[in-house]
């Protein structure tokens, strides 16, 4: 069935009316941007105090995969290692718990803060760019819980059980060479490699919505592997420990990330053209 030219023409005028009844003067944008902060600080304020009232328990929890590698080398070692961290100033451990609360706090209030995001940009869209964001917004906390999970359930027990590895027992010629790391190097070690998973991890959603807004294609991704090759060696390198391992642990997955944005970029690239295809057969 062709459309007709005025219907089209009213309709791209609806859209076109619809964002410019969603326009308001630069004050009012101001006024709104005030308001999502406070709301956000409000959230992130909340969230601290709750992550606080647990910062020894959510401690505990980030010290398990160091005492599952405690358990794995002592069972292959046949000696018992009890996981020890020290602190050297006397607030330390209490800045450290503090750090964990925000640390925590941000993540708890992420989804909050993101929804306060959406709705900020939300009436500069069309109701079809909007429906689009959608997906994005819930599969970026998704992928982020996805590169944190690798890192406490692979990562970390991997890392601390090769830190374990290089003690050494005392004997009538050796001294003794034990692990006791510091509670804010533990922190700061943790932290680190979660965000480097977790943003790393949100590739395909980057590079997808730079697909569908036209500014990458998925030939220009292909011919530019070698190049993201040893972009993210480089990126691995930087916020890994420096071993190998480690690199290649968050190396290999952001490389199949990246194979995964390629197709997220041709499929998206598919439906564009097949609904241009559309549009012309109806004109």
């Amino acid at each position: 069935m062709t459309q007709n030219p005025d219907e089209k023409a009213n309709k791209t005028d609806n859209d076109e009316d619809e964002v410019e009844a969603s326009r308001a003067p630069l004050l009012d944008h101001l006024m709104e941007l005030r308001s999502r902060i406070i709301w956000t600080l409000i959230a992130v304020a909340v969230a601290f105090g709750v992550c606080f009232a647990f910062a020894l328990p959510i401690y505990d929890l980030l010290l398990r995969p160091f005492t599952l590698a405690a358990e794995l080398v002592s069972k292959s070692s046949g000696e018992t290692i009890i996981p020890q961290l020290i602190f050297t100033g006397p607030m330390e451990f209490f800045f450290v718990k503090v750090k964990l609360a925000l640390f925590g706090a941000v993540i708890l209030a992420f989804p909050f803060i993101a929804f306060q995001v959406y709705r900020f940009v939300a009436p500069g869209l069309y109701r079809n760019e909007r429906g689009a964001f959608l997906p994005f917004m819930f599969a970026s906390p998704v992928l982020f819980t996805m590169g944190a999970s690798f890192v406490y359930f692979v990562m970390m027990p991997m890392v601390m059980r090769f830190a374990l590895m290089q003690e050494q027992a005392p004997d009538a010629e050796r001294i003794a060479i034990q692990l006791l790391p510091r509670v804010s190097e533990y922190l700061s070690l943790t932290t680190t490699l979660i965000l480097a998973f977790g943003f790393s991890f949100q590739l395909p959603v980057v590079l997808s919505l730079m697909g569908r807004a036209g500014l990458v294609s998925a030939s220009a991704l292909r011919k530019g592997r070698k190049f993201a090759v040893v972009g993210i060696l480089a990126f691995a390198a930087f916020f890994t420990p420096p071993d190998v391992i480690s690199q290649i642990l968050l190396g290999i997955p952001v490389l199949l990330l990246y194979e995964v944005s390629i197709f997220s970029v041709a499929l998206i690239e598919r439906k564009r053209d097949d609904k241009d295809e559309k549009d012309e057969k109806e004109d």
